[in-house]
């Protein structure tokens, strides 16, 4: 197609040149002394245009000629290039593939040939790479002091350089990572907290963080990084449930006094607090500080929807509110009374309404609330032998040792 193109344009050009020289009849004088020479014009213009070639290639080929030192050595250095480029790749190949020694090696020849060709030098996103790939490799092979020294170089010089500032956040990333590895989670945290906003925020600097604070036992900061991870979908939803649970469990059982356990629920997200696993741990802490108010107060809202709540979720619930009953108000009768006749048959509920009435004085329809407790199979065995050992309170307050004595033996047989 190329070539049937070329003709056709070969066609159109003589076709125009015949058409325009054929019938040219004027001639170019020229004089010198006493001489003069006249020639067609056609000849004249052809004359002219192979004179305007003729100057033209000598003055590339001269161009050529003296430019031919530079062009060997741009040609010396693009080898070099390329031969420090194909040294960085064989050290990224050999450092995924498990060959760290190989890796160091290669990331090394690559720095020494920039070094060696001053061309090279202003490539600091090449320096950068190259040492953290050697700090890699060295951090891979435990040698710390190679791996400290590799990682200056490179924060040193993409510091300088706006073109490495993308690979200055990779190398701050790294280095907080193997400070994890280095179970050092102070240095970890400050590495993390000097990141840029933008890029504290990523999905990676944020798994770090969690895994940081969790190092260094700090639970409020890591439930706030998991819950930040969360609303960037780091986690499934099943997974992130679990670990913010877990996360706010570990939260509530570092606290130290009843103060700092109300600033940790007020602080709170609003989910945490809408989790009756939290809840239940939050008043269990606050029964251990002597608040059964507070305990009571966080456990409320899930007796008002208690039909709403799953089997694990009401005995949780129940048995912190069990603990909680300790100068209970006889506001919360009725919506104990209302909670048992949603679910007659749960002895959870039966447990923390058994222990309610028995705190009011109410012994006789807490009797049977807490036999019903005892006897559900259903339940776990702390909360049966809970309800047991109330009985047996209850049976001794009224005298009645025998009936005493079987509730304390029930309970024993619970372990």
């Amino acid at each position: 197609m190329r070539v049937t193109i070329w003709f056709v344009l070969l066609f159109a050009v003589a076709v125009v040149a015949a058409s325009t020289f054929g019938t040219n009849d004027g001639l170019a004088s020229f004089y010198w002394g006493g001489w003069r020479l006249d020639v067609s014009l056609n000849l004249f213009l052809l004359v002219l245009i192979g004179t305007c070639f003729l100057i033209v290639t000598v003055i590339q080929a001269l161009n050529a000629l003296v430019g031919l030192p530079r062009r060997a050595r741009e040609w010396r250095v693009a080898r070099r290039d390329r031969s420090g480029q194909a040294a960085l790749r064989d050290a990224l190949a050999q450092y995924f593939g498990g060959r760290y020694t190989r890796a160091q090696k290669s990331a090394q020849r690559a720095l020494a040939i920039q070094v060696e060709t001053p061309e090279l030098a202003q490539d600091n996103e090449f320096t950068v790479l190259g040492h953290l790939l050697a700090a890699g490799s060295a951090h891979r092979l435990q040698n710390r002091q190679l791996r400290d020294q590799e990682l200056r170089h490179a924060l040193a010089i993409a510091g300088q350089s706006p073109s490495a500032r993308s690979a200055e956040e990779g190398a701050r990333l790294l280095a907080a990572e193997w400070a994890l590895d280095d179970r050092d989670a102070a240095r970890a945290l400050q590495l993390l907290g000097d990141l840029p906003l933008g890029v504290a925020r990523r999905t990676h600097a944020l798994r770090l963080k969690l895994q940081a604070a969790r190092l260094g036992r700090q639970a409020q900061e890591a439930l706030k990084t998991a819950r930040l991870l969360v609303k960037h979908q780091g986690f499934s939803e099943v997974a992130a449930t679990g670990l913010l649970r877990s996360l706010a469990f570990e939260a509530l059982d570092t606290v130290h006094d009843l103060d700092q356990l109300r600033r940790l629920w007020n602080g709170l997200d609003a989910a945490d607090r809408r989790d009756p696993f939290v809840a239940a741990r939050a008043a269990t802490r606050a029964m251990s500080f002597g608040a059964a108010d507070d305990a009571r107060a966080w456990l409320r809202p899930f007796f008002d929807r208690m039909t709403e709540l799953g089997g694990e979720e009401r005995a949780i619930v129940s048995e912190a509110l069990a603990l909680s009953v300790p100068g209970i108000g006889a506001e919360w009768l009725p919506r104990l009374e209302s909670a048992w006749a949603a679910l007659p048959r749960d002895g959870g509920v039966a447990l923390a309404a058994g222990c309610a009435l028995a705190e009011r004085g109410l012994w006789g329809k807490a009797r049977a609330l807490l036999e019903q407790a005892g006897d559900d199979s259903t339940l776990a065995a702390p909360p049966r032998r809970k309800a047991w050992i109330a009985l047996a309170e209850l049976a001794a307050r009224e005298g009645d040792t025998a009936r005493a004595a079987k509730a304390y033996e029930a309970a024993a047989r619970l372990g």
